[in-house]
This record gives C-alpha cells, structure tokens and sequence, in this order.
C-alpha cells in the first residue's frame, strides 16, 4: 500500500447544504503539494461528485488555513524520467479530471498557487482568492515549464505577452493583479474567510437548475477551445436543447405567473 494512503486522507470531501461540496487538499506540511496519490483521489472524489445528482456545485481548496497548493511534489518528480512521464501519463488524470468535470467547481485559494496550483485553479470554473494570495509558474526556475495546461489556459485567459512573462521569468503575482486581468473574480480581504466567499456563490449556482448550468457551462468552455464560429453553432445547439427540459417550463412559467421558480432539476 502507498505509505501516504495509510495515513490521513489527501483530499477531505464535506457535503454542506443546498447541493454543495468541499473539497480540501490535504497535505498541509507538504503545502498540499501534488503527489500521484493526491492527484488520484482527488480525481476519483471529482468523478464520484459529478455523478451524484444531489452535487451542484463544488468549492475546491485547502485543508484549514493551508496553502491552496504549492505545485508538484518535487521528490516524486525528481524521480521521473521522460520515458517514465510519458508512461504513466503525469499529470494527465489531473486534466482529464477537470476536463470531462460537469458541475460547475469554484476555487478559494489562500496562501499560494504555485506551478500545478496555480493549473488546478485555472482548470476551475472560478477562482475566489485572499488578498495575500499569490499566483505563479516557477517551473522555468527548475529547468522545465507548466505541465497540466499552465501555459496554454493562462494564453488564452491573458494573452501571450502576459503569459510570457509569467513563464519565461517564473515570477509570482498577486491576487489583485490577476483579478484585473480577470483570471481571480473576486478578492476578499486576508482575514476574510474565502471559503465563505466561494461558498455564497456556489449556492446561488446550486439553486438554478443543474442540467440548465451544465449546458451553460459547456458552452462557455466551448469558448475555449474552439473558434468563435464553431462555438456559436454549440451555443445554439444546446440553447436549443434547453427548451426540452422541465426546468426550463418550469422558469418560464413561473416568470410568467410572478413567482419563484420550483427547480426539480430535470
């Protein structure tokens, strides 16, 4: 058994009211660095949420006041080969994890997000940060570069002279600077509770209807990855597939009648 697997969990999963989870990395004297182990359960916890139909939404962060993340576990890296990454696919169950994650997952990140952190939060649908939060990609200070996505979402999200100078210098950055460049959305004080923060904004999304903001999140994300044109032709796609769900009678009648919609989440 893996040694780490036979101590405490690496990933805390807390079901809180209205539809919506926690998940907390839990490697605190680690600075919740990535392990394959981490990387794994916390895979595992995603898919296991997206399948419930009671889970709405999803608050990622770190266990009590932690570090969000401080990227890869360097000894297990420092032990991979090229040959060996390729094999096992590093990094890969962490995308794949994020990329087919249907409920929408907002990050609340205090501390830091560095290197595979700083991806994870990217990979997110939102990002809630502390003030004294700082972003960064200090992969180019190791001799490598962002694995997990870093350097092409933070493109997309910046544009490339911001990307570039973020990679090529490895420099951290604040949450106020990434919130103007609207990466962060929104940036509460050091001694707020971000928790809080993300977690008022997950409640409001779990009670929308579920399958209306899985198609709105999969049409934004279409955004991402494909051009404008092909991406219109999504968006009316599943506007229009909108209109055969229950959810969708049920808020225009209720809009019609002058009343709060009952949302029964079919």
């Amino acid at each position: 058994m893996n040694s780490e697997a036979a101590e405490s969990p690496t990933v805390v999963l807390s079901i809180r009211e209205a539809g919506v989870a926690v998940v907390e990395l839990n490697r605190p004297l680690k600075r919740n660095s990535l392990s394959q182990h981490l990387i794994d359960t916390l895979a595992g916890v995603l898919c296991r949420l997206d399948r419930d139909p009671t889970i709405r939404a999803i608050v990622l962060t770190s266990i009590e006041r932690s570090p969000f993340c401080a990227g890869a576990d360097l000894n297990e890296l420092a032990a991979i080969s090229t040959a060996e990454a390729y094999r096992i696919g590093w990094l890969k169950d962490l995308e794949n994890g994020f990329s087919t994650l249907r409920t929408p997952c907002i990050a609340a990140v205090r501390g830091y997000a560095f290197g595979g952190g700083f991806e994870i939060a990217l990979m997110c649908d939102m990002i809630y940060a502390t003030s004294d939060a700082r972003f960064g990609f200090p992969e180019i200070k190791l001799g490598t570069i962002p694995g997990a996505g870093g350097t092409q979402r933070l493109a997309k999200a910046v544009g490339k002279q911001k990307a570039m100078e973020l990679v090529l210098t490895g420099s951290p950055t604040t949450a106020g600077e990434m919130e103007r460049f609207g990466i962060v959305n929104k940036v509460v004080a050091a001694g707020e509770d971000v928790v809080e923060e993300a977690l008022k904004v997950a409640r409001v999304i779990a009670a929308f209807s579920a399958p209306a903001v899985g198609l709105a999140k999969q049409a934004v994300k279409a955004a991402e990855a494909t051009t404008l044109s092909a991406g219109l032709e999504i968006e009316s796609a599943l506007y229009y597939s909108s209109f055969s769900l229950a959810d969708c009678q049920e808020g225009i009648t209720a809009f019609l009648q002058k009343r709060a919609p009952c949302f029964q989440h079919r």
